[in-house]
C-alpha cells in the first residue's frame, strides 16, 4: 500500500478500533474478522505492558486481518515495534515519542496519529508538521485511561470549529447510547473500545456504529 493509498483512506474512516489481543477470550481471529466485517476502517494493537517480541507477534496476526479486510493496521505508542512490523498507522500520545523522531525513524510512507487531551494540543496538532491526523477527548470518562479527566464534548467541538481538513477522530466512552451527542458536537469519526470489545455481537455492533457514521 501506498502512502497516498493510506492517507486517502484515513481520511475516508469513520471508525476506529482500539483493541487488546483478546487472550482472555482467545478468539483474536474471528473477533478481528467480524468487525472489520462489519465496518471498521482502522484498527489498533493496544496491549500494554508487554515485550516487543509479543507485542510483534500480535501485530502480525492484525496486520493480516486489516489486510484481508482492506482496512487500516495501527500501532500504539511504540516506534520501535512499528518499525520491525510496519503498519500503516504509528498514533502517539502526548509523552510518546516526539512526532519528528518517530517520522525520521518510519520514513514519510506510514500516516502518524497524535492524542490530545486540551484545546492548545488540538490547535498544535491540527497543523504540526508531520501528524497525518488526531484525536481528541477522552469525551467521557474510560477505564482505559484511569485518573485522565474528561474535556468533554466542549473540546470536540472546540476541534470541529477549527476547520482544518486533517482527520480527527472524537474518542472516550463513545458507544451507539451516546453517538448521537458526538455527532451534535462536530465529530464524524470516531475511536471506540469498549462499545465493541464488549459487544455480545461485535460484528453486528460495528456494522451499526458504521452505518450510523456513514449516514
Amino acid at each position: 500500500m501506498t502512502d497516498l493509498d493510506r492517507r486517502e483512506r484515513l481520511a475516508d474512516a469513520r471508525l476506529y478500533l482500539c483493541t487488546d489481543a483478546r487472550t482472555e477470550q482467545a478468539d483474536l481471529v474471528d473477533f478481528l474478522d467480524a468487525v472489520l466485517a462489519g465496518g471498521v476502517d482502522v484498527v489498533q494493537l493496544r496491549e500494554k505492558g508487554i515485550e516487543a517480541k509479543q507485542e510483534i507477534e500480535y501485530a502480525e496476526v492484525f496486520a493480516a486481518a486489516a489486510q484481508r479486510h482492506g482496512a487500516l493496521f495501527s500501532i500504539n505508542d511504540r516506534a520501535d515495534v512499528a518499525y520491525a512490523v510496519q503498519p500503516d498507522v504509528l498514533h502517539l500520545g502526548q509523552d510518546d515519542l516526539p512526532v519528528k523522531v518517530a517520522r525520521d525513524l518510519l520514513g514519510d510512507d506510514i500516516v502518524i496519529g497524535r492524542s490530545t487531551h486540551a484545546p492548545m494540543e488540538v490547535d498544535a496538532a491540527a497543523s504540526q508538521e508531520g501528524v497525518d491526523y488526531f484525536c481528541v477527548g477522552p469525551t467521557w470518562p474510560t477505564p482505559t485511561k484511569p485518573g485522565r479527566p474528561a474535556p468533554g464534548l466542549s473540546l470536540l467541538a472546540h476541534a470541529a470549529a477549527i476547520g482544518t481538513e486533517r482527520p480527527w477522530f472524537a474518542i472516550g466512552g463513545i458507544d451507539e447510547s451516546n453517538l448521537e451527542e458526538v455527532l451534535a458536537a462536530g465529530a464524524t469519526r470516531v475511536v471506540v473500545v469498549r462499545a465493541l470489545t464488549e459487544a455480545s455481537d461485535p460484528g453486528a455492533a460495528a456494522a451499526s456504529l458504521a452505518a450510523r457514521l456513514r449516514a
